[in-house]
């Protein structure tokens, strides 16, 4: 297993207005990532991740029952299957953040996890879901029920976190428990305060942690919710808590990073985090 990673992720403003068809959406925002997609295959990249709910406007804003229409199987929907060759053409891994349909009625917030030879792998469902003004999830997704699962992949250990997931450190340290050496952030997240915690919560998992995290924003407005500016500014940050790379606020973009693994073990030793912490005297924790 190579100790340095190329890794990369993709921001892309929604392609069509929200009076477009699921089918329509889902077809133009596939077709505005394989250029990116191909893209990072050329330039090497070995892992790739593409930001929440990738195939659609975010739709949440709303309680239109027309959007569970984006929701498909996961793995064996269309987008799983074609992410799955474009892993195997490029040997790359790839996260694939998507509106899962587990049965009629039942939709959960989801991210597919595909190896470098095209296998999928497994995936993560959101655990945490907001429901305030402007993101009425409970609406459209199921809370996961898959815990904070960390896949092997052919370069490292991938773990996922969702958006809202990245307000609690719970599952965050469940990811480094777990055996993650990067997690994978894809998000909707505007303009606001959240800008402000963007900065900040994500760097304090990765050095909380040991790991690497990699946090995706998608770009740009979409009415009619006009809820905000999604403010791009994906990045990656280290271990120590250092950002790596950084994407442009406003412009459709393919973020590419080099990443040293090797920092994992050296930070670890050097903040014995996990050494020292003392887990029976976290009961509060789990106490309901």
């Amino acid at each position: 297993m190579p100790n340095r990673v190329k890794a990369a992720v993709i921001q892309l403003a929604n392609q069509l207005p929200t009076e477009a068809s699921c089918e329509e959406h889902r077809e133009a925002m596939i077709q505005a990532h394989i250029p990116y997609i191909e893209m990072a295959g050329k330039q090497g990249v070995q892992m790739l991740c593409f930001q929440e709910l990738f195939t659609g406007p975010y739709f949440c804003p709303s309680q239109d029952s027309k959007w569970y229409q984006m929701a498909e199987p996961v793995p064996n929907g269309p987008t799983t299957k074609l992410m799955q060759e474009y892993a195997k053409k490029y040997n790359m891994v790839i996260v694939v953040p998507i509106y899962e349909e587990h049965m009629t009625g039942v939709y959960y917030n989801t991210a597919a996890v595909i190896d470098a030879d095209g296998t999928y792998l497994g995936k993560y469902r959101k655990n945490h879901l907001p429901q305030v003004k402007g993101f009425w999830e409970k609406f459209f997704f199921k809370p996961g029920n898959l815990g904070y699962p960390v896949f092997k992949t052919a370069y490292g250990n991938v773990g996922v976190y969702i958006c809202y997931d990245r307000h609690f450190p719970d599952g965050a340290r469940c990811l480094g428990l777990n055996g993650a050496d990067i997690v994978f952030n894809p998000s909707a997240t505007v303009a606001g305060l959240s800008e402000y915690l963007w900065k900040i919560e994500q760097p304090a998992h990765a050095v909380a942690n040991g790991y690497f995290v990699a946090a995706i924003n998608r770009v740009g407005n979409e009415a009619p919710w006009n809820i905000g500016e999604f403010y791009g500014s994906s990045y990656f940050v280290g271990p120590k808590g250092e950002f790596i790379a950084q994407a442009s606020r406003n412009q459709d973009e393919l973020l590419v990073a080099d990443l040293d693994f090797d920092e994992i073990r050296e930070v670890r030793d050097l903040w014995q985090f996990f050494r020292d912490r003392r887990p029976e005297t976290y009961q509060e924790l789990v106490a309901l």
